[in-house]
């Protein structure tokens, strides 16, 4: 049971990761970003191609991949979001599936749709936690969610931050007081591309990548996360990516246990999500029901 718990805790960094960057676009927007898988797997594909293709330094490649993430997000904000700032929020939700669809779509045509890999960005010897063999690249990911967490938290208690609060609640208000509504919902999306973009370039090594991996395998886990914590909550979403890690990876533990096949990670974090939603549909730390 502490080996899967161990294993969860560093699943659900990605996850936070995923997680915060839906929250960031939800407290600007009000909308369940579907594209945020998307960013990682733009960032992901234009780093392995560079690398791999053109011989680039791993880390140019990785500094490339996630401009590419950021560029996709603000052109998403620019030419999906905003014209539809004013249309009902569903509209805006089918949007970013329509623009994940489109990414997806297009990387298959443009790159072979056969899995692919990504080096470690790190490598050495594993570290031994509770029998369980933690490798560099690991400790990487919980790492960079730490550095995330303290800009975060530095970031919004800059004017800038505070203008992002300030939207969140009332953005004709915020208008009113002169604050730059485009200029705060490019900074939102920015800010969440670049968060899928990392998600992307740190999971990858790991499990290897193809067209769409992050929204087939993370982005249900990471909305979850968003979900527990609360849609409100930057800190929840942190909080709420290693619940849903450590639920996925203790219901795969027992499921093996008891049938010996692995199993079980997709019911347990949809019984996670569907309790919260009846017990406590505002998140762990959310201050407000999620619309």
């Amino acid at each position: 049971m502490l080996q899967a718990i161990v294993l969860g805790i560093f699943q659900g960094a990605t996850y936070s990761m995923l997680a915060v960057g839906l929250v960031l676009v939800y407290k600007g927007a009000k909308v369940f970003n579907f594209a945020q898988g998307a960013f990682g797997m733009v960032a992901t594909y234009a780093a392995w191609a560079l690398i791999s293709f053109q011989h680039f330094p791993y880390w140019l490649g990785f500094a490339v991949g996630l401009l590419c993430a950021l560029a996709m997000g603000l052109v998403t904000e620019r030419m999906v979001a905003r014209p539809l700032m004013s249309r009902s929020r569903i509209t805006l939700l089918v949007a970013t599936v329509g623009v994940a669809l489109l990414a997806i779509e297009l990387t298959i045509i443009t790159a072979n749709p056969v899995p692919q890999s990504l080096p470690l960005a790190v490598d050495g010897e594993p570290t031994v936690i509770a029998n369980v063999a933690i490798i560099p690249q690991q400790w990487l990911i919980l790492g960079v969610l730490a550095v995330v967490g303290v800009l975060l938290a530095l970031f919004l208690r800059t004017d800038y931050g505070h203008a992002v609060k300030a939207m969140s609640q009332d953005a004709f208000a915020s208008r009113v007081v002169g604050i730059s509504v485009p200029g705060i919902s490019r900074i939102i999306w920015g800010g969440a591309a670049l968060l899928g973009g990392l998600a992307g370039l740190l999971q990858a090594p790991l499990a290897g990548f193809s067209p769409g991996f992050l929204t087939a395998d993370a982005l249900i886990p990471a909305f979850t996360a968003a979900v527990i914590g609360g849609m409100d909550s930057l800190a929840g979403a942190f909080v709420g990516g290693l619940i849903v890690g450590v639920v996925q990876s203790v219901a795969q533990y027992w499921v093996q246990l008891k049938s010996g096949v692995p199993g079980g990670s997709g019911l347990a974090v949809f019984v996670v999500l569907l309790l919260v939603l009846l017990v406590r549909p505002r998140g762990l730390l959310g201050k407000e029901v999620a619309a």
